[in-house]
């Protein structure tokens, strides 16, 4: 039976987990439409794709009939994938699903073809999570990818002219097009939501 991709709460990436996992090659990359590509005929319900999709994004039907049930859900879901931002800026990680390493910076948020959001922080720059303020506030309903990326050495703060932490920075197709460093607290948010504005502009 085929397999679902939830394309409201998948952020269609070229370094999908699901891809890496596969081993019939059911799921691949298109590099002409940039997407994420399903060839059921490829697909033996192995199911071995499901677990490594970390926001739940992929669905294998064993039946007909929980086809049918998958299909009906993921029409049903009004999810988008800024919902899935549980995180705040500057904030101890909460989901792991957006949490990288350094090492992943580059195939995460370089290669990827639209606008991505990747946010610096250290243990030292990490704030309380009463003083934050919620990712989902600052990019709901924006078409991004957001990363929260911590940081061991130097490196990214250099490449990227970085002096303080947390920050945030903005790339369209691996290009940095904007940064906003700093915390800021909730009493601030119309401040950074006027800076984010004019970056995405």
């Amino acid at each position: 039976m085929p397999l679902l991709i939830n394309f409201k709460i998948c952020d269609n990436a070229e370094e999908c987990n699901g891809i890496a996992s596969c081993p019939t090659g059911a799921l691949s990359w298109d590099s002409k439409k940039k997407t994420i590509k399903i060839d059921n005929s490829k697909c033996v319900s192995c199911g071995v794709c499901v677990p490594t999709c970390m926001v739940g994004a992929i669905k294998v039907a064993k039946n007909e009939k929980e086809y049918s049930k998958l299909k009906k859900e993921i029409d049903a879901d009004k999810r988008k994938v800024s919902d899935l931002f549980t995180d705040r800026y500057g904030a101890q990680p909460l989901h792991k699903a957006f949490l990288i390493d350094e090492d992943k910076f580059e195939k995460e948020v370089l290669h990827y073809h639209k606008i991505a959001v990747a946010e610096l922080f250290n243990e030292n720059s990490i704030i309380c999570l009463y003083c934050s303020i919620p990712i989902k506030e600052l990019f709901d309903g924006k078409n991004i990818k957001y990363r929260k990326v911590g940081l061991e050495g130097n490196s990214l703060l250099k490449q990227f002219d970085v002096s303080k932490l947390p920050a945030l920075l903005f790339f369209n197709d691996g290009k940095l097009i904007g940064k906003i460093e700093g915390a800021f607290e909730p009493e601030k948010k119309a401040e950074i939501d006027s800076k984010i504005k004019s970056i995405l502009k």
